[in-house]
């Protein structure tokens, strides 16, 4: 099948390159008309806090929204002053009027006491800004005009700031995707060797980003997506694109170099290459995918969108890319510079054949000191804290910081994130009932206040705001929250018929920590046992795949201890640009085991195929690891330094969140790239020798997958392919 794709894309080339423009320009420009609906919330069924949200949805809809935003203001004369009265009141006028704006409370309304909207000092306040519970986020307009009267009423002695989760910033991608694709292209320039052939991956891996995020903006409609999902599918996006085809386009010099012509080459390169590119690629989206099956939204939205720019990208290799060679064909090396990317006539003449031999002579050392590395660095790992961070780890310079800090400074460290109780109140409780929970809960430890709790007119819930003492993302919150839900309510509500839930942004996100901490070892387990399975049955052996997830999981184990050594326990973290530490985001190591389970195949099938390859054609286990090491590990090694530096360039945006992802995954090829691929996998397959390819008899029965297809290096599959062509090529001419 790939053989007959290769040859249609060549021979059409002009169509295809069409056809991937038209998508690229129509796509966009659709996008762009129609807007991303990408959702700052999401729901979280079968939890305590989702059922709080339910209710609170069906009782009261105009305080059921979790999109609100605050408007924190410090004035030096006192918020009582008439000066800053006037402005305050005037911003809220501006304010409520726009887009999506459904109610906003005044500092100087009737009930600003009873909400808690002026701080004990009298200098703090914060202006709660109510959005449509249907919106999925802020209209950019509504934002946009919100930030312009904050930045017309900001005057000496009156600070004014943005706080809260409405306000967050969707972000965009900054330069970083630009800094990551220009040293892809030094890395590329020093891999090839050659101007153009560095400008194909890059060319290939831009239009299937451009029409993979545009489809996921569109999808975003349809699927509930976060807004951090541009960010994350854009970072793995442009990964795998620059190197899927990067194999492929060195698959294709090669065949130049072995003398075939360009059609050939495209061919043979599609069918080798290609056909590993498609098996990873389609190893990845499976894994991304397979996020719907957490039952989360924000999950399984994020796994979605970033699953569509990674199939966009392997259809674009193996597509868009054979087409351009087509264009380019034997002047794939046109401008090149001398003495820089050019194979050797003798592979074994070169570094990596040399490493290999050196490292068979002492294999013992290198396992154990190999090991011990990726041990060392997962220490971390044992200490990880699943939850979520708060506006405290953002940079200073960000006004949601800065808000946050405000409001911490005037109402305690809780202020951004309160508990919220929605009691269910049966027919019959009294008001001296739900009085004598608020005091229980307001009298409980590590809590700072308590509103008492109200019972919305017209409808059967009360409801009261609970501030902790300490932040949302501390564990003493966690702890907090438990003890509510554990001893302070259950003691509280007995014999009353009252049933309190306890909703809120802080709650929330600790239920989904704990259902993802639940659903992890499953899912771990799950993944490994199936890539066990597929990659026995592809190198036909029992050792070789059970090494690859010993080896996998502890690559992934070490890049999660960094992320904790950072992210959690604060080391570097001001070089990173954090603000405070903070617990690992909840559904980080899922979605990070998910993307790295793909990628690491990637890798895999390339250095273990190739060896495979090698012994099958000598027998000699040896010689097949160091000839398999030596063909591989240059394209493996440019292949993983662009990774890292795309990925790693996202660690110095914003958004904590795409920090975690970038250094987590630029730590994780990093460590798979060299510890494990250069390092681990050949000194273990010197010390097993043949045992590695041992494979009992009564799995015989198994299918045979060539994952790199017919290697295209016997004389006479050569000739013929080449009369077939000719042949083909021929009645095209007649017709």
């Amino acid at each position: 099948m790939l053989t007959s794709l290769a040859t249609f894309c060549y021979r059409k080339r002009w169509l295809i390159l069409v056809l991937w423009i038209v998508a690229l320009v129509g796509l966009s420009i659709g996008s762009g008309k129609v807007g991303n609906g990408y959702s700052q919330s999401f729901s979280l069924s079968g939890t305590d806090s989702q059922t709080a949200q339910d209710l609170l949805k069906a009782n009261s809809p105009q305080n059921a929204s979790l999109l609100e935003g605050d408007i924190v203001f410090k004035a030096d004369a006192g918020v009582s002053d008439p000066a800053v009265q006037a402005s305050i009141t005037q911003l809220v006028a501006q304010v409520s009027g726009l887009d999506g704006v459904t109610r906003v409370d005044s500092p100087y309304g009737p009930t600003a006491k009873v909400q808690g909207l002026v701080a004990p000092d009298g200098k703090i306040a914060f202006v709660a800004v109510h959005f449509d519970q249907s919106l999925r986020t802020v209209p950019k307009a509504t934002m946009d005009a919100i930030a312009t009267a904050v930045d017309q009423h900001r005057a000496p002695g009156l600070q004014l700031e943005m706080g809260g989760n409405a306000f967050q910033s969707q972000g965009s991608l900054g330069h970083s995707e630009v800094y990551g694709l220009i040293a892809a292209v030094i890395i590329l320039l020093l891999a090839f060797g050659s101007v153009l052939a560095m400008g194909l991956p890059i060319v290939t891996a831009i239009v299937g980003l451009g029409v993979g995020t545009a489809v996921v903006g569109l999808a975003s409609h349809v699927i509930t997506m976060p807004d951090l999902t541009t960010q994350v599918a854009a970072m793995i996006g442009i990964g795998v694109g620059i190197d899927y085809a990067l194999f492929i386009v060195t698959r294709y010099r090669q065949g130049l170099d072995d003398g075939r012509t360009p059609e050939q080459a495209v061919v043979m390169a599609i069918d080798t290459a290609g056909r590993a590119v498609l098996f990873a690629g389609m190893t990845v989206v499976i894994s991304l995918a397979g996020m719907l099956l957490i039952g989360i939204s924000f999950i399984g939205g994020i796994g979605v969108g970033a699953a569509i720019v990674v199939a966009v990208a392997v259809v674009a290799a193996l597509t868009l890319l054979p087409a351009i060679l087509g264009f380019v064909g034997r002047k794939i090396d046109w401008l090149s510079i001398p003495g820089i990317g050019r194979n050797r006539a003798n592979h074994r003449e070169g570094f990596w054949y040399r490493w290999s031999r050196f490292l068979q002579k002492h294999p013992w050392p290198f396992a154990v000191g190999g090991f011990l590395v990726l041990l060392l660095l997962a220490v971390p790992f044992l200490s990880m804290r699943l939850g979520s961070s708060d506006s405290s780890s953002l940079p200073t310079s960000s006004t949601v910081r800065r808000a946050y800090d405000l409001k911490a400074e005037g109402f305690g460290a809780g202020a951004s994130a309160p508990f919220l109780l929605v009691a269910e109140v049966p027919a019959g409780a009294t008001p001296e009932q739900l009085t004598a929970i608020s005091t229980a809960v307001a009298q409980t430890p590590n809590v700072a206040s308590a509103t008492p709790m109200f019972q919305l007119p017209g409808t059967s819930i009360a409801v009261s705001q609970v501030i902790p003492s300490y932040a949302g993302q501390d564990k003493e919150a966690s702890d907090l929250l438990t003890t509510l839900r554990t001893d302070t309510l259950p003691k509280a509500t007995a014999g009353t018929g009252v049933d309190v839930h306890i909703g809120g942004v802080t709650a929330i996100f600790d239920d989904m920590a704990t259902k993802l901490q639940e659903r992890l070892p499953v899912f771990i387990g799950v993944v490994l046992l199936l890539s066990f399975l597929l990659l026995m049955v592809v190198f036909r052996s029992i050792l070789v795949p059970l090494k690859a997830v010993i080896m996998n999981l502890l690559s992934i184990g070490a890049a999660y201890g960094v992320v904790v050594a950072v992210f959690q326990w604060g080391w570097g973290k001001s070089l990173f640009g954090l603000g405070n530490t903070g617990p690992v985001e909840s559904f980080l190591p899922m979605m990070l085991f998910a993307i790295l389970f793909g990628l690491s195949m990637d890798y895999e099938v390339f250095l273990l195929s190739r060896i495979k390859e090698e012994y099958d054609r000598t027998g000699d286990n040896a010689l097949a690891v160091a000839d398999g090491l030596s063909h591989t590990a240059r394209v493996i090694t440019a292949a993983a330094l662009i990774m890292i530096t795309v990925f790693g360039s996202f660690i110095f945006l914003d958004q904590r969140v795409v920090k975690e992802f970038g250094l987590g995954l630029a730590v994780a090829v990093l460590i798979d790239a060299s510890i494990v691929r250069l390092v681990l996998v050949p000194a273990t397959m010197e010390l097993l020798g043949k045992a590695n390819w041992w494979f009992p008899r009564w799995l015989q029965w198994l299918p045979t997958i060539h994952v790199e297809g017919h290697v295209h290096e016997d004389l006479d599959l050569e000739a013929e392919l080449a009369t077939l062509v000719e042949s083909e090529r021929a009645q095209d001419t007649k017709g």
